[in-house]
């Protein structure tokens, strides 16, 4: 039975559904021999695109596979495409532009490309009333993603071009290592560069390094496997740079080092806000960053030790990714973070029992323990920021002395405890997001719970 009869007992909405249905069906059954015809067609009106290796050509048809089974999962689901549809074609736009290849040629593919698309659906239409208007109705929402991508993917290869462009030029490399190696740009070209980056003598500063997180295969499948990767991250935090000047950042072989500078009277936190902000952007990309920020550097003399900084403190670091930002732990967690196991050899057996138990329990005690000290040991406000009775908190204080021989009310005991309670958040046995979030003080603010032991 034909596809028109097929639909003769249903109503015209109906049919034209069922016509669109299949048209969009048999397009994703065929995905791979249409990419390859689309590739094809590229090469034949497109010079540049001819005159390219075979690793450009199949990366060109991956890119394809990617665009039409993104275009018709948003048909079939008769939804707008969104970005988060078309992510991967940040880093498509960029090896394009790497390769050479001009923008009105990569935009020219797009066309190519949507035009090979609705060949082949016209192609399946058929010849019924239904299967022509089912075609028909595929028009706008095929020209509405084609414009969506391709803006987007031109945004993208303008965006690397600016960036390759800063990126050629050698000052950029040639400054970081001066920097990098305790010197201080005074003349020429190097000041130059220092001064359009901000970086100005006695100018506060912060140093970052980021690696990817993972292995290189898990985040490009680009013939550049990593590279692609670590020059996109790049150039995003390059962009986070204040008082109109652009970041100095540097791929320096497998890392990305970079120093953005602090405007007067500027927050670090918010400085290290904006790049939590990239590192999670870029993961919704594909590109995992583990990323280490240094404390606050008076100038350009001191960035070799804030540079030693960041890269220590990437091991707080878990194998996911994240960000360890100095500016972000006190002193008192640093040196916990930092501790080896002399340091928890001398905690009273006592109290690392009551906190491994209490660990286990839901951390009940150990919730106390801070709230006390972040009331400074009042205990009203204590319970009220626990959300507890105060009686309640009593209790608890209670049993601590009892199993600890230490009394919250003694500034000597309290350190004793909060001391122990760092060490055991920066065991190595806690996962290193679980220690990174108590080390920056995510975990506050959590709710407390209650113990079903405990009186009301």
């Amino acid at each position: 039975m034909s596809s028109g009869s097929s639909t003769e007992t249903l109503t015209g909405a109906e049919a034209v559904r069922v016509q669109r249905t299949r048209i969009l069906s048999e397009l994703l059954g065929d995905l791979q021999s249409l990419a390859a015809a689309a590739v094809a067609t590229m090469r034949e009106e497109i010079p540049a695109y001819a005159a390219q290796s075979p690793d450009f050509h199949a990366d060109v048809r991956d890119q394809v596979v990617k665009h039409y089974r993104a275009k018709l999962a948003v048909l079939l689901e008769e939804r707008t495409v969104t970005f988060e549809d078309i992510a991967f074609t940040r880093r498509a736009s960029m090896r394009r532009a790497r390769a050479g290849v001009e923008l009105a040629d990569y935009i020219n593919a797009f066309r190519v490309g949507q035009q090979v698309f609705w060949q082949s659906v016209v192609d399946r239409a058929g010849h019924t009333p239904a299967g022509r208007e089912a075609a028909l109705s595929l028009a706008s929402p095929l020209m509405r993603y084609c414009d969506f991508a391709s803006t987007h993917a031109a945004n993208a290869y303008m965006e690397f071009q600016q960036y390759a462009a800063a990126e050629a030029v050698r000052e950029s490399r040639d400054l970081l290592e001066t920097l990098l190696a305790g010197g201080v740009p005074t003349r020429g070209r190097e000041l130059a560069a220092a001064q359009a980056h901000g970086l100005a003598s006695r100018t506060p500063l912060l140093v970052v390094v980021a690696a990817l997180a993972g292995s290189p295969s898990a985040v490009t499948t680009g013939p550049d496997r990593g590279a692609d990767a670590r020059h996109a991250a790049c150039a995003a935090i390059a962009r986070t740079g204040g008082n109109g000047t652009r970041t100095l950042s540097v791929v320096r072989q497998s890392e990305i080092v970079a120093i953005p500078v602090l405007g007067p009277g500027a927050d670090p936190g918010g400085l290290c806000d904006r790049l939590q902000e990239v590192l999670e952007s870029l993961a919704g990309e594909g590109v995992r960053l583990a990323m280490g920020i240094s404390t606050v550097a008076a100038g350009p003399a001191q960035i070799p030790q804030a540079y030693q900084e960041a890269r220590a403190v990437l091991d707080f670091v878990p194998e996911e990714g994240g960000v360890a930002a100095l500016p972000r732990i006190t002193p008192f967690q640093y040196l916990a973070l930092k501790a080896d196991d002399t340091a928890r050899h001398l905690v009273d057996p006592r109290i690392t029992a009551l906190l491994s138990e209490d660990r286990a329990r839901g951390g009940v005690l150990t919730a106390t323990i801070r709230a006390f000290a972040a009331a400074d040991l009042n205990l009203r406000a204590a319970a009220e920021q626990l959300q507890i009775h105060p009686n309640t908190a009593q209790y608890r204080m209670r049993r601590i002395q009892e199993r600890t021989g230490r009394s919250l009310r003694s500034i000597n005991d309290l350190v004793d405890l909060l001391v122990a309670i760092a060490l055991q958040d920066a065991l190595p046995t806690n996962s290193g997001r679980e220690r990174l979030a108590t080390a920056t003080n995510e975990g506050r603010g959590r709710a407390d719970v209650r113990s079903s032991h405990e009186p009301r």
